[in-house]
């Protein structure tokens, strides 16, 4: 059975997107209630500016499905997505949304955030550089190689230092360039603290090189080190502020607006509808509502 050329263009595009370490969301119709016009297994990408490529529905559900699409990236966790056209009682691991604007049947759609595994840029070939790179591989981390005289990937969660001597100063002046989240530096924490006074770098800056990296665990063998290393970057890991997965439906996502018309949660996203009039930018889920309060705008509260 052959592939629709739709589908394999998207599953194209999500293969490049993952190759590159671009955080996205599959969205996939499971469910449709007619009228509606989606169907099952209908499929689109949504990127973080609020892009989608594919189809789900109409403007009013395509709204709805990028408005909480963006907070599953920062989240990370997946959802089942109901847009009902009347209200609905909440429902155990659904996320129920009333969407007055569809044409008269329910969605179910499946939201899946692809988040990049963490990125670990390792400079050195000394025994800890070497047991950092294969710990990072066995949990499932992405891992690079620190080169004199490269900029560091833009999204790296933590940069380490292991030669022993070798190259330290560019790697991290690169690093605090880069604001790379952790850097670390393994070293005495004598001589640590007289590589980072070298760099001549302002002291706000320098501060966030951690010397000796890790955590003191008490490790003795490079295996350990590399293990307290890992620890350490992990427990300085940001917590998501994205809503969780089961979150009753009437709470409000994130970065979202209230379209004053149906009152449907709008992403505050350049590709979501908007109009600019005397009190602002108002924001709207699909072309009906914006031409309703285009015509009338006293009728509708902010």
């Amino acid at each position: 059975m052959s592939i629709p050329a739709e589908a394999l263009g998207l599953a194209t595009r999500d293969h490049e997107l993952r190759r590159d370490r671009v955080p996205h969301v599959v969205a996939r119709v499971v469910l449709a209630e007619r009228p509606t016009s989606a169907k099952p297994g209908d499929t689109a990408i949504v990127l973080p500016n609020g892009t989608i490529d594919g189809f789900v529905g109409g403007s009013c559900a395509e709204s709805t499905v990028r408005a909480h699409s963006l907070a599953l990236i920062d989240s990370g966790q997946s959802v089942l997505l109901r847009i009902s056209p009347v209200p609905e009682q909440h429902q155990p691991g659904k996320v129920c949304v009333h969407n007055e604007c569809l044409s008269g049947g329910t969605l179910e759609i499946f939201l899946e955030p692809v988040i990049p595994a963490p990125l670990l840029v390792v400079q050195g070939d000394a025994p800890i550089a070497r047991a950092l790179r294969s710990i990072a591989a066995a949990i499932g981390w992405d891992v690079a190689e620190a080169a004199r005289g490269e900029a560091i990937a833009g999204d790296a969660a933590a940069v380490v230092v292991a030669s022993h001597g070798r190259d330290e100063e560019d790697i991290l002046r690169a690093a605090l360039c880069s604001d790379v989240r952790y850097i670390g530096l393994v070293a005495s924490r004598k001589r640590g603290d007289a590589v980072v006074a070298s760099l001549g770098m302002c002291a706000s800056h320098t501060s966030r090189v951690h010397t000796p990296a890790g955590l003191d665990l008490g490790a003795r063998t490079p295996q350990e080190v590399a293990l307290s290393i890992i620890a350490e970057i992990i427990a300085g890991r940001p917590s998501p502020t994205g809503r969780a997965a089961a979150d009753d439906a009437i709470a409000r996502v994130p970065g979202t607006a209230v379209d004053p018309v149906c009152g449907m949660d709008v992403a505050v996203v350049e590709s979501s509808l908007h109009l600019d009039d005397d009190g602002g930018r108002v924001w709207f889920c699909g072309s009906g509502c914006l031409r309703a309060f285009a015509a009338d705008p006293s009728s509708y509260a902010r």
